[in-house]
């Protein structure tokens, strides 16, 4: 399997005042293409501070990060946003959508900020939410549309641009069990399909069995199951 996402030896540490803070204390990590990756941890474990270098939000006191070869430490801020849109996809356990724009307009956004022309932007929102079985809500804005349904729009959004690595952070954390399953297996499905390598964090034990590897964060470290 080639590999999409490389972390080596990357540790994190924050500074208050004369004490230092050890967040993440040696990273190692890969992800293939189309290999969706399971991070457990408690609160506190440094999943989020993770997620945040994968994402290229931060950057690691030492260590090495590498998507698609490309050792992305030391890019310039300019390089780094255009990488994140190029190559990356984030879902949240809270939607973020923009509240005064529709379903469509939010999957139309991304695309034009990426350089398509509307009447692309268009045709391929449409089609993504099609997929997710948002046909008839996509001229609905998010307050007119339910918890799962918010989700889905927000996972077309992350897919719109065709990302080849995806970042999630408990992307069903916030909806019921049964809604839950609905917008996890479209995910699921949507990511296969399209070969997307992923990092998702749960807590959902069920969630985490159906992905092809489960990696536990403890006192920031990495283990396998």
């Amino acid at each position: 399997m080639s590999s999409l996402l490389e972390v080596r030896n990357v540790k994190r540490s924050y500074t208050q005042g004369e004490h230092t803070l050890d967040i993440l204390k040696g990273i190692n990590l890969s992800i293939g293409a189309s290999e969706m990756v399971a991070l457990v941890g408690q609160s506190g474990s440094g999943k989020t501070t993770l997620l945040q270098l994968l994402g290229l939000l931060d950057r690691p006191s030492s260590g090495e990060i590498l998507l698609n070869g490309s050792q992305v430490n030391t890019f310039s801020d300019d390089a780094r946003s255009k990488l994140r849109r190029k190559y990356l996809g984030f879902v949240f356990q809270f939607h973020h959508l923009l509240p005064e724009f529709t379903a469509l307009e939010n999957c139309v956004i991304p695309q034009m900020v990426d350089g398509k022309s509307r009447a692309q932007a268009t045709q391929r929102a449409s089609e993504l939410l099609g997929e997710l079985g948002l046909e008839k809500r996509m001229n609905h804005k998010p307050s007119e549309l339910s918890g799962g349904e918010q989700q889905r729009v927000a996972i077309g959004r992350a897919l719109v641009n065709d990302p080849a690595l995806l970042l999630a952070d408990e992307p069903t954390g916030n909806l019921d069990p049964e809604t839950s399953e609905q917008v996890f297996s479209l995910l699921l499905k949507l990511t296969r399909d399209r070969g997307v390598g992923a990092l998702i964090v749960t807590h959902n034990p069920v969630i985490a069995e159906r992905m092809k590897r489960i990696v536990y964060m403890r006192n920031g470290l990495l283990a396998d199951a």
